[in-house]
């Protein structure tokens, strides 16, 4: 039987308590969500999870997939959505949960497939790990006690998206995309649909996407757009945008011909740059 959020992936970084994963098994399987996937994880001993996964979480935990990396975890994702309680830097423009799970629904009814990242107990996502996400989240809380377990968060976060997902399975409209915080991106104008939406074709996936930020980076790299000491920084806002698109595979196709394009022209540029030193230096 397929679940409310088939097609989700709850992906779990560096998680170093077994128990908060087991937790976040039973949080799964409440609210329909199908899989979780482990980032290099610290400990990940079943036996520890498994009491607090409940009867109903054991086939969530005997389906958990490990991997080394986020990029691999999120390879095949066409919407990856970062969760994060810090602002500012390369966190901006952050979503609300309602938010987050409108988009989350339209990804899901159009056959995508979702990836929800959450960091380590500790610390959260790091700045490498965000630059792997098209979207970021905020559970807003009480400035006083602003820490959310771990497992708490991930039930939040599945019981919204599973909420957008009924509303939308009854044609009830998506909220606006407000963010979570005092930053705003650009709310959807009535009767568009939300960033990403429009068109046909099979949406690029995570590596696809990582594929275009490389072609995107060594393209700006050439022509002294971006700074070489922190290129990854300043990459940031296209990675926003791009992330926002949600680009179909022809886009990105596109985009992918550009840059080999540029590409080609800067060093053809090049090559005749350094044939015309050298015939000067021989004159």
């Amino acid at each position: 039987m397929k679940h409310l959020l088939h097609g989700l992936d709850v992906v779990l970084v560096q998680t170093r308590f077994p128990e908060n994963i087991g937790m976040a098994a039973r949080a799964c399987v409440n609210m329909g969500c199908e899989h979780i996937s482990l980032v290099a994880p610290e400990r990940w001993l079943r036996d520890k999870a498994a009491p607090l996964a409940t009867p109903k979480g054991q086939g969530i935990l005997d389906g958990i997939s490990l991997h080394e990396s986020l990029a691999e975890a999120v390879a095949d994702s066409t919407l990856v959505i970062g969760t994060t309680a810090r602002r500012g830097g390369w966190r901006q423009a952050m979503l609300s949960p309602e938010a987050c799970a409108a988009e989350v629904a339209d990804c899901l009814r159009q056959g995508g497939r979702v990836s929800l990242v959450f960091g380590p107990e500790d610390r959260g996502l790091d700045n490498a790990a965000i630059t792997h996400c098209h979207r970021l989240v905020c559970i807003p809380t009480d400035p006083e006690a602003s820490s959310l377990n771990l497992a708490q968060a991930v039930l939040l976060l599945l019981y919204a998206c599973a909420s957008a997902m009924r509303a939308a399975e009854r044609g009830e409209p998506a909220p606006v995309h407000i963010a979570a915080g005092p930053e705003r991106p650009e709310e959807t104008p009535p009767g568009e649909a939300p960033s990403g939406t429009a068109g046909h074709g099979a949406p690029a996936t995570a590596a696809d996407m990582e594929r275009l930020m490389n072609a995107l980076r060594d393209m700006l790299l050439r022509i002294d757009y971006l700074h070489g000491d922190n290129p990854e920084y300043f990459l940031m806002p296209w990675r926003r945008l791009f992330g926002r698109a949600r680009l179909k595979r022809h886009e990105y196709d596109a985009f992918m011909g550009l840059c080999r394009q540029v590409r080609r022209a800067l060093e053809r540029a090049e090559r005749a740059g350094k044939q015309g030193r050298q015939e000067s230096d021989g004159a």
